[in-house]
This record gives C-alpha cells, sequence and structure tokens, in this order.
C-alpha cells in the first residue's frame, strides 16, 4: 500500500504572507519553533511560524517529509549572486550598464539600485561558493526565516530587523522593488509550478522512501520536516543541502531537477542529514585497515542508493518509462549520477564498488559493516 493511500490525500496549504508558498506535504505537526541563526556577532530573537491542524485531523503521521517554500528574500539573493558571478566569471559586460541582467527598460533610478545590489554581490559574494561557505549558508538561513518581511532593516516592522550585514541590508533592501516588480513574478510561478509538479510524486512516494533511506542508513528520518526552498537559481549544482538546521536549496528552472529526476534531487539531498553513518563507517574501516580515506566515496553512495530506489518509481501513472529519461534499466530510468556522467569524472572505481559491494546490501544479501568492509578492502 502507497503512502499516499496509508495517510490520505494531503492538502496543498498556502500561506498568504508576503511572497511565501508553503507546501505541506504531511500534516501539520504543530508549532514550528525556527532556530535562529548568531550572524556576525548579531544575536536574532526566535520566530515562530503557527501551523494549525482541523480539529478532526488524525495523528501524525510517525515521519515527516518535505516542507516547500518560495521565498522572496532568498530569490532575490540568488539572483543577485548569480549574475554577479556570472560577471566575475567574464560571462557579461563588467560594464554597469551590463548590471540590469535579465531586466529590460529599467529607470534610471531602477538602473541605480540594481546596478550598485549587483556590484556589491561582486565585490563581496561572487568568489564565494554557496554551496560550501559558511557566510553564505548563514545568510541563505537567515533570509529563510525573515522571508515573510516587507523589507529587512525592521523599517515597516521592528521584528523583521533580520540582524544581517549593514551594507548587505541595503543591497537587497535597494534591488528588491526592482526585483518584485520585473523579476520575480514570473520566478514565483515557475517555482509553484515546480512544486505543483512535484508534490504528487512525494505524496505518493515521500514516506516509503524516508522510510527506507533511513533503514539503509540504520539512522532515523529527520523528526521535523525538512525545508525545502524553491529558487529560480540554486548554483551550478542545480541544488544543495545545508546543516544544522537540515534545509535543501532547489532550482525551479534547472533542467536536472524535472519530472522523476526531481524526487531523486529531493530525496539526496536530504540523504545529506542522515549520512553520518556511511561516513563514520568507511573512515572507521579505513582506520582499521591502514587505507588512505577515499574522497568522495560517500557521497557517491549516496548518489547512488538513491539512484537505486527511484528506478522502480519512476513509471508515471500510465506505466510509461519518464520521457525525460533516456532508457537503460526496466524502469527506463536513468539515475542522476549515471546520467550527469558524474562516474566518468573520478568515480570510475566507485561504481564498480558500489555495483558489486553495495548493492548485495540494498537486496538484503549482506549487513551494512559486511558492505562497507568490502568496498574498502576492494580499494
Amino acid at each position: 500500500m502507497s503512502a499516499s493511500q496509508r495517510y490520505g490525500a494531503q492538502n496543498l496549504l498556502l500561506r498568504a504572507f508576503g511572497d511565501t508558498i508553503f507546501v505541506l506535504l504531511m500534516r501539520p505537526l504543530g508549532t514550528s519553533i525556527r532556530r535562529a541563526l548568531c550572524l556576525f556577532a548579531c544575536l536574532v530573537p526566535f520566530f515562530s511560524a503557527p501551523l494549525s491542524a482541523a480539529q478532526d485531523e488524525p495523528p501524525s503521521p510517525p515521519l515527516p517529509v518535505f516542507e516547500f517554500h518560495s521565498g522572496f528574500w532568498l530569490n532575490l539573493h540568488h539572483t543577485l549572486y548569480r549574475i554577479a558571478r556570472s560577471q566575475r566569471a567574464g560571462s557579461s559586460t563588467a560594464n554597469p550598464a551590463g548590471s540590469n541582467t535579465g531586466i529590460a527598460n529599467l529607470s534610471p533610478g531602477e538602473q541605480r539600485v540594481w546596478s550598485a545590489a549587483i556590484s556589491y554581490y561582486s565585490k563581496t559574494y561572487a568568489d564565494n561558493d554557496i554551496t560550501v561557505s559558511l557566510e553564505m549558508m548563514l545568510i541563505k538561513n537567515q533570509l529563510e526565516d525573515f522571508e515573510t518581511c516587507a523589507d529587512l532593516a525592521g523599517n515597516k516592522k521592528k521584528s523583521c530587523d533580520a540582524g544581517l550585514p549593514a551594507k548587505l541590508t541595503e543591497a537587497l533592501d535597494g534591488a528588491a522593488s526592482v526585483y518584485r516588480a520585473r523579476l520575480w513574478p514570473e520566478h514565483d510561478r515557475a517555482n509553484r509550478r515546480w512544486i505543483s509538479a512535484v508534490a504528487p510524486l512525494v505524496r505518493r512516494n515521500g514516506l516509503d522512501l524516508a522510510h527506507r533511506l533511513a533503514e539503509i542508513y540504520q539512522t532515523n528520518w529527520p523528526k521535523d520536516r525538512i525545508r525545502v526552498d524553491v529558487t529560480a537559481s540554486a548554483g551550478s549544482t542545480g541544488a544543495y543541502t545545508t546543516l544544522d538546521p537540515l534545509r535543501v536549496t532547489v532550482s525551479s528552472a534547472d533542467a536536472r531537477n524535472q519530472g522523476p529526476e526531481a524526487l531523486e534531487v529531493l530525496f539526496h539531498e536530504a540523504s545529506h542529514g542522515i549520512a553520518d553513518s556511511v561516513q563514520d563507517a568507511i573512515f572507521r574501516e579505513c582506520r582499521q585497515r591502514e587505507k588512505p580515506i577515499p574522497r568522495d566515496l560517500w557521497h557517491a553512495l549516496l548518489f547512488y542508493t538513491t539512484g537505486e530506489l527511484i528506478r522502480p518509481l519512476a513509471l508515471d501513472s500510465s506505466g510509461s518509462p519518464s520521457a525525460s529519461s533516456p532508457a537503460n534499466s526496466s524502469s527506463g530510468y536513468v539515475p542522476y549520477a549515471v546520467r550527469e556522467g558524474l562516474y566518468k569524472r573520478g568515480w570510475e572505481n566507485y561504481l564498480r564498488l558500489l555495483t558489486e559491494y553495495w548493492q548485495p546490501y540494498l537486496d538484503g544479501r549482506v549487513t551494512f559493516d559486511d558492505a562497507i568492509a568490502h568496498m574498502v578492502s576492494a580499494l
């Protein structure tokens, strides 16, 4: 019996604050308290988002899945970062007139504030990698937590003072009116379309996948729903995960994140939050055998595992293979790592190890410890 049959059809809950959409794919768990972050020694108070439940709702299911957001401030932040990074890489003219990438016919005033924001991002953040930079992670989390605010300086509402660096706040607040008028409507529509497309896949398969991944990695799925921020762009990888708290960011426009592939991307990213057991086991086995720790074997294992779990789920409701996936398996689905050639860029040996030693564990024929030991031994 599928997850949707067990727990019934879940509603799309739209939260009408600012430009934010929550898609709660599980029953609300009550009041969600978001932990505020300390950014540049500025202590920010806690803020909570009440999630009321109908009185006749059944008890919450044992595992949470995802909570989707299309937030204005994070989308603006990623857009400014993308344009600045593109210009720094020489993909666009360095002339300030080129700073309006993606926006045509700006007024002189709009051009001035938009160019100023791009210039600030180019000088301050363009060289940072949003997937690994601690500073960028903290900024991202803060913008997510204050997504319903009309401004980030607390001018209209004191509780909306996000505690960000003054120049960053000035750049974002200054560019907000241009972005809201010129780019945000289409970005938000695209984000909502993506959410609407992936929601049925998660409703149908989410709980089973969460249970199975937790079982494979011998841990528990996160107790709280995993926040997923959907943005127009999300760096060169199209999606990334930040930890503590566990949050996923995914691009609605990236071709790698569409159809059944979106389900794989979501659960691969979420797996980063439960993969410590894999890393620990590989490191422990390498130390015992006095072998160097293989770079990214644990990450290749996450890609392989999620891809193999998605394979049998990739048939659409008519029983036909996904049109976006070339056929190389019984389901017609090609896992992300194969599709994107990751095993041809330094992971060639890993695919052999995973197929020969990890797959038997997925099939229930060997134990977790034996699979890890055999892989490390064969390195």
